[in-house]
């Protein structure tokens, strides 16, 4: 499975672990993924997703079927 957030797309970012001796040596920095269900009530349904916390938050605030429409209509799904 991959480390990609299902709504906001959100995945692993690349950078450098830095010793104390200052070298550098790749590493990735991964999405705080959850998998949550939600349910949806126009839909009378439960649907699982992997999605970020901040995802959360914002279908928290607004509402699922909400979000999937904002996330739908930026592009990012």
């Amino acid at each position: 499975m991959s480390r990609i957030c299902d709504l906001t797309g959100k995945g692993a970012l690349v950078g450098n672990r830095v010793s104390h001796s200052n070298a550098k040596t790749k590493r990735k920095f991964y999405p705080n993924l959850q998998m949550k269900r939600f349910f949806i009530p126009e839909e009378n349904r439960w649907i699982t997703l992997k999605v970020s916390t901040s995802a959360i938050k914002t279908i928290n605030k607004i509402g699922i079927t909400e979000a999937i429409n904002r996330f739908v209509s930026k592009g990012s799904i």
